[in-house]
């Protein structure tokens, strides 16, 4: 299938993805505050053998060489994440001009390479000064996080049309301050809760932000998926997938950006750990965003679980396909989170702003062969095609990631790139996956692998 064949002249986006902390390195350099994730990786007993974002990619010198790698490979589009503290090094206050010139210097960089800037105010990165404050558990995190944007977007805001608010606010809230497994490493499910209601708080203030700056803006929000079906044909395996769909995808905050509530599957369970007197912020919160960004790895199967407060668990499945970070692939569910939101909500626009796989890539000399890769994103990439014609508004896709990069909490021991990088010496070699995905973002048609 073509991309002509969905929608003939249209524009997509064929594109890649990062996120600054992942990739940039020199998280202080040049007048820049410290942010969550450097302090958490720098606590001994947090990461894959220590390793930290201290290096990365080195993209904050190298970012030019990056964007001509996409550029030669025939991409039309780089989605990149701004670091909060790079800008404003309390989080608020007086902007770091050295950390506004790299950004802009970068966006000029994207430009004249012809490729269209998708840009993330926030990738987890939150600024250390603010988390000292109560981080997302302050009611003021949302006036803080509308500051930065309205800095960002007088500085860039002349050449970036695409703007997404927050990266997966769901694995912030439940990662980050219920698990405890990310930054900033809390364990509370009061903490959770908090996080959960202020990041929406903060999305509709720098909706709010960037639509003044300039009301032609297009303004989303980029959310965690993970598709999921019932374990049997049990009234009680059912109702858990709802919840579960409810908790871990786009419901849990495109319903209050929508409808105004939170999902009613959900809410009840919800409800003791937001804080008090939430209902009164919600009609506040009802600003439809221009697009959603469905990111999108893996599906599973849920059974219901009444030990857990969510009321489900994955039903472990034994043989099931899987990637190196142990998740199981299943295309059809890309297709299947997309349907579901475009009929739940009626967006004028949907991207897949982040799929991908890690597997084990091994170089052969200037070659690293990855047939595992290039066969994921064949069968997801094909999903999309397919609800495309079918009148689903997919405008754009993204693969994660452009290079291979510090996976958070697993530090280093995990490739998502379709650019190989050597850690030791910043060697970028493009995988057979890159060469492929750029003959696809050249043509718009699946190549033959």
């Amino acid at each position: 299938m073509t991309l002509s064949e969905t929608e003939p002249g249209s524009n997509f986006y064929w594109g890649a993805a990062t996120a600054a902390y992942q990739i940039e390195g020199s998280p202080i350099a040049d007048g820049a505050g410290r942010c969550i994730w450097q302090e958490f990786s720098h606590t001994p007993g947090t990461t894959y053998d220590g390793q930290t974002g201290d290096l990365a990619c080195d993209h904050y010198h190298r970012f030019a060489e990056d964007i001509e790698l996409m550029r030669n490979l025939g991409l039309g589009a780089y989605r990149f994440s701004i670091r909060w503290p790079r800008i404003l090094p309390e989080g608020v206050g007086e902007p770091n001009p050295a950390g506004l010139a790299f950004y802009d210097r970068l966006l000029d960089k994207v430009l004249a390479a012809g490729l269209e800037p998708f840009v993330t105010l926030f990738h987890w990165d939150y600024p250390s000064a603010l988390q000292r404050r109560g981080g997302w558990s302050n009611r003021e995190a949302a006036d803080w996080f509308g500051e930065y944007a309205s800095v960002v977007a007088a500085a860039l805001g002349d050449r970036v049309r695409w703007w997404t608010t927050l990266n997966e606010p769901f694995v912030v809230a439940e990662q980050g301050h219920l698990v405890g497994a990310h930054a900033p490493g809390i364990r509370n499910i009061y903490a959770a809760g908090h996080a959960i209601h202020n990041q929406l708080r903060a999305h509709a203030a720098a909706w709010t932000a960037l639509k003044a700056a300039n009301p032609e803006a297009s303004v989303g929000i980029a959310l965690h998926n993970a598709a999921v079906w019932p374990a049997s044909e049990s009234e009680a395996d059912i109702a858990a997938t709802g919840l579960a769909h409810a908790w871990h995808n786009f419901p849990l905050f495109l319903e209050p950006l929508v409808y105004g509530r939170y999902p009613p599957e959900l809410e009840q369970r919800l409800r003791p750990y937001l804080p008090s007197g939430y209902e009164e912020d919600m009609a506040a919160l009802c600003l439809p965003p221009d697009f959603a960004g469905i990111n999108y790895y893996a599906g599973y199967r849920v059974r219901h679980d009444a030990t857990k407060w969510t009321g489900f668990a994955e039903f472990k499945e034994p043989g099931a396909p899987r990637t190196t970070m142990d998740w199981i692939i299943r295309p059809e569910g890309l297709g299947f989170i997309l349907e579901q939101a475009h009929q739940r909500y009626k967006l004028p626009n949907l991207f897949v702003t982040e799929n991908g796989a890690s597997f084990d890539d091994r170089r052969d000399g200037q070659a690293v062969h990855d047939p595992e890769r290039i066969s994921y994103l064949e069968a997801h990439v094909g999903e999309v095609l397919r609800v495309r014609k079918e009148g689903v508004p997919v405008q754009g896709y993204f693969v994660w990631s452009l290079l291979d990069n510090f996976e958070w909490a697993l530090g280093y021991s995990k490739r998502f790139g379709i650019v190989y990088v050597d850690f030791d010496t910043q060697e970028r070699v493009v995988k057979d996956s890159g060469y492929w995905y750029g003959d696809l973002a050249r043509s718009g048609q699946l190549p033959v692998a």
